[in-house]
């Protein structure tokens, strides 16, 4: 991801509990690691538990995956580092310019 995408992504993350005073433990993993991961992961179309060992462990990624995607936040991500399409009007796939 680089930092263009990453000032894009970041506020739509949501705040941990612990950092609002709800308690629980810091996370163990940087979010920006997290999605790095799963783009990765989605880049090049392999499994979960062939993940390369520079990210976090799969089991940790694929929580953190599921926990933005039931909250909506992967599509998100996805459309606004994408540049929003969906959000213009414009259908989600992908058109090209023709002649």
């Amino acid at each position: 991801m680089t930092d263009t995408e990453w000032v894009v992504v970041r506020p739509l993350l949501p705040v941990p509990g612990w950092m609002q005073g709800q308690g629980g433990q810091p996370e163990g993993y940087c979010h920006r690691a997290m999605l790095d991961a799963i783009g990765y992961l989605v880049d090049n179309g392999i499994k979960w538990r062939a993940k390369p060992a520079d990210f976090p462990p799969w089991d940790r990624v694929y929580a953190f995956f599921r926990r933005w995607r039931d909250r909506g936040l992967v599509r998100e991500f996805h459309d606004r580092v994408r540049g929003g399409r969906s959000g213009r009007g414009q259908g989600t796939m992908p058109c090209r310019r023709l002649g």
